[in-house]
């Protein structure tokens, strides 16, 4: 079995995001960037099927700048097979990343992605559905735990109401929660490793997708700051606070 993971590089997860002077976006400028979480854990799990002898290659794609390099070579440091960089210096927007993603998986045939239930950056949530779609296979989103058996994968996944068991034929489209696993740290050896590991370059035009935007971003603010809270002397003022000064009452 072949398993193709999807990766982003976006701003790390520690860093606080800061918006451009002019409110036209987040300043990038010396911000450390890093995978974005939730593909690390889709990367963890391939690597563990694999070791499970479940698989037999993992093939990392991510789709950005020439920079994104980083972020494959982590991929292939943490355990993936190789690589492939779709660059681009657009900022392409979840339907035509999922097209992307269609023509490497017609071109790659893997019988499963795997891939982060949304991005940090814009927490659209909505590319492995798209991709799902596109190529009318089953899919199952926010796994928690995931099992191969019997030419089909079983996932449990998390809905509002609990816990919720389906199974799907192969091949499939799978996003990750974040109780799934917990993402090995890259040892220096295999980081040192990963630079030999094959990475190869395309182009959006390769497979015929247009990555222009769609959506014009009008302004970019940082959220109000919330005042300090108040303490209260006994339940009716807390309410009568709520009533005449909060309005949610």
């Amino acid at each position: 079995m072949k398993i193709l993971v999807p990766v982003k590089r976006v701003i790390d997860y520690n860093v606080k995001v800061r918006v451009k002077a002019d409110n036209t976006g987040v300043d990038l400028a010396n911000v450390k960037m890093s995978m974005n979480p939730f593909d690390e854990i889709a990367v963890e799990e391939a690597i563990r099927r694999k070791e499970a002898g479940e698989a037999e290659e993992i093939v990392a794609v991510s789709i950005g700048p020439a920079q994104a390099q980083e972020t494959l070579r982590t991929a292939l440091a943490m355990g993936a097979d190789r690589a492939i960089l779709i660059e681009t210096d657009d900022n392409p927007e979840p339907l035509a990343v999922a097209k992307l993603l269609k023509g490497v998986v017609e071109e790659e045939g893997p019988q499963l992605v795997i891939l982060g239930k949304q991005a940090i950056d814009d927490d659209s949530n909505q590319t492995g559905q798209m991709l799902a779609a596109l190529l009318g296979w089953p899919q199952a989103t926010f796994a928690s735990e995931v099992k191969l058996a019997d030419g089909g994968v079983e996932v449990t996944r998390e809905i509002d109401g609990g816990l919720e068991t389906i199974a799907l034929t192969l091949p499939a489209v799978v996003t990750t929660d974040l109780r799934l696993n917990e993402p090995r740290y890259a040892s220096l050896p295999n980081i040192m490793k990963a630079k030999k590991k094959p990475l190869d370059t395309k182009a959006p035009a390769d497979y015929g997708v247009d990555t222009a935007p769609r959506l014009n971003v009008l302004k970019v603010e940082e959220p109000p700051k919330r005042s300090g809270g108040v303490m209260v002397e006994s339940v009716e003022e807390l309410i009568e606070k709520l009533k005449n000064e909060a309005g949610v009452l």
